[in-house]
């Protein structure tokens, strides 16, 4: 197997939902290296202490922008983020950005838990599958 490198971002209202599912799928999970925002880190490190998790700031406090900068830098392999599409988010434009990064960059995104278990159920999980990396030379190379 593959160790994947996987940014976990959790909304407050959706963080115990990320904790639970990282308990159902341990299994298939640890072993893998983690990323989080400063407040969802902790909580995941208090679960499951037996995965190996890095903590980056809060996301308001810029550790959305930190993952961004991972994925840009093909740091990460895959962003689960557990939204909450019920409440405004201070920093929604740190949210967004962090999301069209993901797209941008042709990694998997995971904003709830049907997809998760969809991307992590998947043979290419445990595979040595490599998304196709994004090529920007046509816009590298514009005329400005």
């Amino acid at each position: 197997m593959e160790r994947k490198r996987i940014a976990l971002v959790a909304h407050d209202a959706r963080k115990k939902d990320l904790i639970a599912w990282l308990g159902a799928n341990i299994g298939t999970l640890d072993g893998h290296a983690f990323w989080t925002t400063g407040t969802t880190g902790k909580l995941v490190r208090e679960a499951h202490p037996e995965l190996e998790v890095t903590l980056l700031k809060s996301g308001p406090l810029g550790g959305d922008q930190q993952i961004g900068a991972m994925i840009a830098e093909a740091r990460i392999d895959m962003l689960v983020f557990f939204v909450d599409p019920m409440t405004a988010q201070p920093h929604d434009v740190d949210v967004k950005a962090l999301t069209r990064l993901a797209t941008l960059y042709n990694i998997p995104l995971a904003c709830n838990e049907a997809t998760a278990d969809m991307i992590i159920s998947s043979p290419l999980f445990s595979s040595g599958y490599r998304p196709r990396p994004a090529d920007f030379q046509g816009y590298e190379g514009r005329r400005v």
